[in-house]
């Protein structure tokens, strides 16, 4: 999530009463049940439409599927930055990605298509695999999506992605894309939903309206959208509501347990985060006792050639990563507050 794309007393009493309530709701939270499977028309079965008839089919299902989910698509601000998501219960657990919800604890502004706002929280972060969640804590009954099943998508798969692309915009509903599912994986969906800025954390949907991934992150290609698999969250469903952080492999480039490795399979662990959003690669975390931090790199640092070799956006710096190995010492050259330098760094095995 970037600041551009992904737009005492008493009040202190009640602020620690919520966080203490919320505890209590959360903890507890079980995994919802499986979305029944309802019938679609014939064309939506993987199938190309030949006809007009058969493209109107396709647009009376998408009516339908719309009427049902964009109340409960909603846009995020957390800090200075905005993103999307999808409400998944009544009482409010919303499914987004890691790099939206961020560090587990902190304040999120929740905004209906209508304008309403709320108040929540950041619950948990799977930085590996980039999925997170977050807590409504304004009481109230909320509408809310059945979560379907990421498991055994097919190619050609007719979806939906709904969010607030350059954050949440008065008067504008939740904007929607039509496209199928040009890869699925355990720990990726590659569609070619065309993703913006501010759509992170958005859902992706079936044509029955069931949540079956979260946008994540945006390729540099019309055909390189990328979405967190549902499946991952029920995996990973109880650390994810008790607020626990974890993983670094695919944002923080490297591998780990529960958590994909980098596309080129390297072993290497560089500890930089970085919104995969932004055109260049930025860093927004350093982890601690990382490579990177031992090396120097702060916050801010961008940077612009990895081991001699241009690093133009976030794609690039991870194929250039999965060419070495740990142990290897490489040449980081970045621009900190717009002067350049660089900075040599040894690369480590992923701490367990």
């Amino acid at each position: 999530m970037s600041s551009r794309r992904l737009y005492a007393g008493t009040v202190l009493f009640a602020a620690l009463a919520a966080t203490t309530l919320l505890a209590a709701d959360v903890k507890d939270t079980p995994v919802p049940p499986l979305a029944p499977i309802e019938k679609l028309p014939a064309i939506l079965e993987n199938a190309t439409p030949t006809s007009l008839d058969e493209l109107r089919e396709i647009q009376d299902q998408t009516k339908k599927v719309l009427a049902k989910v964009l109340p409960s698509t909603v846009g995020l601000v957390v800090g200075g930055a905005s993103g999307s998501g999808v409400i998944i219960s009544e009482d409010g657990l919303i499914l987004t990605a890691g790099h939206v919800s961020g560090k587990p604890d902190q304040k999120v502004t929740i905004i209906f298509q209508d304008g309403r706002r709320v108040v929540g929280k950041s619950l948990g972060q799977n930085k590996g695999i980039d999925s997170g969640m977050v807590k409504i804590t304004t009481e109230g009954k909320y509408p809310f999506v059945a979560m379907g099943k990421s498991a055994g998508l097919g190619k050609g798969t007719w979806v939906i992605t709904a969010g607030h692309p350059g954050g949440y915009k008065e008067g504008r509903t939740p904007v929607v894309r039509l496209g199928r599912v040009l890869e699925a994986t355990a720990s990726v969906l590659r569609t070619d939903c065309t993703l913006v800025g501010g759509d992170s954390g958005g859902p992706l949907f079936d044509m029955r309206g069931n949540v079956i991934g979260i946008h994540s992150r945006i390729g540099p290609s019309i055909t390189q959208n990328m979405h967190v698999p549902v499946d991952t969250y029920r995996d990973t469903w109880d650390r994810l509501v008790k607020g626990e952080s974890w993983g670094g492999g695919f944002f923080g480039l490297g591998g780990g347990p529960n958590n994909p490795p980098t596309p080129a399979g390297a072993p290497a662990y560089l500890g930089l985060m970085f919104d995969p959003n932004l055109d260049a690669p930025k860093v927004t975390e350093v982890n601690k006792d990382s490579p990177a931090e031992k090396a120097g790199f702060l916050v801010d640092d961008v940077l612009t050639k990895f081991d001699g070799k241009v690093v133009k956006n976030f794609d690039e710096l991870i194929k250039h990563l999965g060419t070495r190995k740990a142990g290897d010492e490489v040449a980081v050259d970045i621009l900190r507050a717009d002067k350049p330098m660089t900075l040599k760094v040894t690369l480590g095995k992923r701490p367990s």
